[in-house]
């Protein structure tokens, strides 16, 4: 059949429709609606005996199917096309490689929010100054109605100020109620009506506008290097490799100032939510109004109508986690994803994708320059960069020359030894943070567990509270007084003793460390500091971002304990000293990237510490002092990690020199998942080049997870699509029990 990809030619329109069935329908474009369904359109369709939604993927002149069994479309929602051809193409492009059904890439390119045929603007009431009464003027007929009529006489003075304004602010300002608004509307002074609103997550926010700041040698080269590209795509995608502290946001500020005054677009992509209150408040501080953000944790409605400010052209800028990428920037000139390395740009959900990979694919597509910015780059981007892919533009000393903190390793086996027991703080770290509350200099602690305790054991039998749903051990949270799955988010009540049968013991211990245990101690060490806690349980709220940094940046708080959301990103010249309590949470995971993982984490975060005119000293605690991660970060050694790192790699076959590709089963029985594993290999490995390496099924790490036992297929292929295109037919040919179930990861990152 032929297809164009593009245009309104084309009498059958294919549609997938909001159901998960990997398939995509033909219906015949009614004369009506010829001119309206265009590629990228949603559309409602009659699907058996009901009419879903759906989107238009391709405009076709005819259909395998004869013409009287096609069903006409119903009808067009909106009035322009929601998806463009990129996106489309990308959607398309993402369905093949990751191995997912095509309308789960739709969806994936376009949010929720903005697919709901009933979300719309906000509309609110507003009200218009009309013409005065004949032989009147406004003045004098505010002045007769200030005695009979004071509210309508206060709100008519308002209203000739600015001829137009919301009912709501009209009532604000003036004292009028709605009775003395309507008043006014049947004597004809006033109009009312109700017009669009577009709801504004700034609407509170004030920033002081910026101006563009003089560049280093090595900030100017990198920009230079960045504007070639935005100009000739000669490099078309540049890998920005800055140590903590030299200057990458500012290189990107002047480098968006080249988009816009060429009259394109951009996309800023940041690895957290928690980083976008900051990084927005920069870029709207530099770029005003045209800067938009999408992420998360908006209102529906905020990110409905950001959204739309971006497709209108009325938001140039757009700034985001993940999801971001897909926003419909018009012109798009040039795309940023700032700490690339973050495995955070990974889908979990279908379709699995990596937005700093998808990042150059639209790049690509879209002709648009593309920059990486990372203090400690994915071995997989330096790869690229040294065999030719990436242009590589170093910056590698801080901005005015200022010092890199002086990093400390603390061997806490040497500290339990001398104290004759563990301490969550070390005597170095308690005498450094005392220091810091001295000199009215602020600290930052990092510990990437949250809760109080990581387990509840029973010292005599050694019980240990596991999640009944999962194989995991239960946290202990201390303000609630439960323990927690992180996994499932089961929670369950502290038994009073062990719930052992053949024991009972009442003397229950708290085993492992969590942000929460961390703070207590500290409030106790340091009892006239103010200690915040900054982790996924302090900031369910909205605002809950914002408002910590902000009060951490004007002075209010002295330490700021956190998770990894304050471990990158994060810029406040008074914090002189970094606390790693504890280095080895990551280091001894079953994961090939263990070693990379936490040399990126100690040195993203030792970044927080002497971005100011004071020296920074930053504290690793571990018990594996001479791990080689560790020694290289202590150095802040990116090279001498990534020689030794890549050679082990090279030497296993593992990335940046293969694909890593991850089948994952799940289901209620353990055998039958084990079963289907073993047929799915049984059947594929005849079908596989000898060049790839394919090990399991065996059971995942994580065994069970939510009351399913999960057993994995993993592969390590020089090409992506030689194995999935062979085990996608072994997937879709087989007959698969109810209760198992499976998931394709396609480079995947743990």
């Amino acid at each position: 059949m032929n297809e164009t990809r593009s245009g309104t030619n084309g009498s059958v329109a294919r549609v997938v429709v909001e159901i998960a069935l990997d398939r995509e329908f033909d219906y015949l474009i009614p004369d009506p609606l010829r001119a309206a369904v265009c590629l990228g359109s949603q559309v409602v369709v009659p699907f058996g005996p009901r009419m879903v939604t759906g989107y238009v993927v391709a405009l076709c002149p005819d259909s395998d199917l004869a013409p009287k069994k096609l069903k006409p479309i119903k009808r067009v929602v909106g009035d322009h096309p929601l998806i463009t051809p990129v996106m489309v193409k990308m959607a398309r492009w993402m369905a093949a490689y990751y191995g997912c059904p095509l309308e789960q890439a739709v969806r994936t390119v376009l949010p929720g929010v903005v697919r709901r045929p009933d979300r719309s603007f906000k509309q609110v009431p507003h009200v218009l100054l009309a013409l005065p009464p004949p032989g009147q003027t406004w003045p004098q007929l505010i002045e007769a109605c200030r005695s009979r009529a004071p509210k309508q006489a206060a709100a008519l003075e308002a209203l000739q100020a600015e001829t137009v304004m919301t009912q709501p602010r009209l009532t604000a300002l003036s004292g009028a109620t709605t009775a003395t608004v309507r008043a006014m509307a049947t004597k004809g002074w006033v109009q009312l009506e109700k017009r669009a609103v577009a709801r504004n997550p700034f609407e509170r926010s004030q920033v002081v506008p910026t101006t563009p700041l003089p560049l280093m040698p090595q900030q100017a080269e990198s920009l230079a290097t960045i504007q070639q590209s935005i100009t000739t795509l000669d490099p078309a995608v540049v890998l920005l490799f800055g140590v903590t502290g030299s200057g990458k946001t500012e290189v990107y500020l002047q480098a968006l100032q080249t988009v816009i005054e060429r009259g394109q677009g951009a996309i800023v992509l940041v690895p957290e939510i928690s980083l976008t209150p900051q990084t927005v408040e920069r870029f709207r501080a530099r770029f005003g109004d045209i800067v938009a953000v999408l992420h998360s944790h908006l209102s529906g409605g905020e990110r409905h109508d950001e959204w739309h400010r971006v497709l209108t052209g009325d938001a140039r800028i757009a700034i985001g986690a993940r999801s971001a990428l897909f926003a419909p920037v018009r012109k798009l000139g040039l795309i940023v994803v700032d700490e690339e390395h973050e495995y955070t740009y990974k889908q979990e959900e279908p379709p699995r994708y990596h937005a700093r990979d998808m990042a150059v694919l639209r790049g690509r597509m879209e002709s648009c320059a593309v920059v990486l910015g990372s203090a400690t780059p994915a071995l997989e981007s330096i790869h690229n960069a040294r065999i030719g892919k990436y242009h590589l533009a170093r910056m590698p000393a801080r901005v005015d020359h200022r010092d890199m903190p002086l990093i400390n390793v603390i061997d806490m086996r040497v500290e339990m030894e001398r104290e004759g027991r563990l301490n969550v703080l070390s005597r170095e770290l308690t005498a450094a943070i005392r220091l810091r509350l001295e000199k009215g200099e602020q600290t930052i602690l990092f510990l990437n567990r949250r809760g109080f305790a990581t387990s509840l054991v029973c010292p005599k039998c050694g019980y240990v509270a596991e999640c009944s749903a999962c194989s995991i051990a239960m946290t202990y949270h201390k303000a609630p007084h439960q323990l927690h799955c992180h996994i499932c988010g089961a929670v369950q009540r502290v038994p009073v003793r062990c719930p052992d049968p053949d024991c009972r013991d009442p003397a229950f211990r708290y085993a492992g460390l969590g942000t929460q245990r961390v703070e207590e101690v500290v409030t106790k060490v340091f009892p006239q500091a103010r200690v915040k806690r900054m982790d996924a349980d302090t900031t369910t709220r909205k605002e809950a971002y914002a408002e910590l940094l902000g009060a951490f940046r004007h002075g209010d708080i002295d330490i700021l304990l956190g998770t990894q959301m304050i471990a990158k990103g994060l810029d406040f010249p008074n914090v002189t000293l970094v606390g790693v309590i504890n280095a080895d949470t990551a280091l001894h995971r079953p994961d090939f990237r263990a070693g990379e993982r936490t040399f990126q984490l100690i040195t993203q975060v030792a970044g927080r510490a002497g971005r100011g005119d004071v020296m920074g000293e930053v504290m690793v605690q571990t018990f594996t002092p001479f791990h080689p991660a560790i020694q290289a970060a202590r150095r802040l050694d990116y090279d001498q990690f990534h020689d030794q790192e890549i050679e082990y790699r090279r030497e296993l076959q593992y990335p940046p020199f293969t694909h890593y590709i991850c089948l994952q089963l799940r289901g209620a029985e353990a055998e039958a998942v084990e079963a289907m594993g073993t047929r799915v290999m049984e059947q594929l490995i005849p079908r596989l080049p000898e060049n790839i390496i394919a090990a399991g099924p065996v059971p995942a790490p994580l065994a069970r997870a939510k009351g399913e036992y999960r057993y994995q297929c993993v592969f390590r292929t020089p090409s992506a699509t030689a194995c999935t295109r062979p085990l996608r037919t072994v997937l879709d040919s087989l007959k698969w029990p109810k209760d198992v179930r499976y998931a394709l990861d396609v480079d995947a990152i743990s």
